[in-house]
């Protein structure tokens, strides 16, 4: 017998289920993407599939697709930029984790409704045709979250 939690009660006890649908990416902060798109196509195997600019957030974006996953590479191209900074503080790697959602929305009332403090009040525009929103990585033992959901 297991126990219940109650913040938990979407969720599918052998680990499938719950609010989110996939890992929808990985997002990895460099430096320098063309260096990093190199060194991701010879490790992985696989050519960057998409690129794009989201001027919004001052970034450059590459991503690779791995199966039903992808990664996403951010260069800042502006120096006040989120990624600018947190490659000010963190340097390079991870960024953030995405998790693909049906209804972003409600996903974003049901973090509210957890004491989750979300990032932004509305779902924005991201990359690769998404609206996102983020979750403070402070509550997620210091991972920056990502919610997305199709365009």
């Amino acid at each position: 017998m297991t126990a219940s939690n109650p913040s938990t009660s979407q969720t599918d006890p052998t680990g499938g289920g719950g609010p989110f649908s996939k890992i929808e990416h990985i997002g990895i902060a460099v430096h320098h993407l063309e260096e990093a798109i190199s060194r991701y196509e010879q490790t992985l195997g696989c050519r960057c599939y998409k690129r794009e600019v989201v001027e919004s957030e001052g970034v450059e974006t590459a991503f690779f697709r791995i199966g039903e996953s992808k990664i996403e590479l951010l260069a800042a191209n502006r120096t006040d930029s989120p990624i600018a900074r947190f490659l000010e503080k963190h340097g390079e790697g991870v960024h953030h984790l995405a998790f693909g959602v049906e209804d972003i929305r409600r996903e974003m009332e049901r973090c509210r409704s957890l004491g989750y403090t979300l990032l932004n009040e509305l779902p924005k525009p991201g990359a690769d045709n998404k609206l996102v929103v983020f979750l403070h990585p402070k509550e997620h033992h210091g991972v920056l979250i990502e919610l997305c959901q199709d365009r």
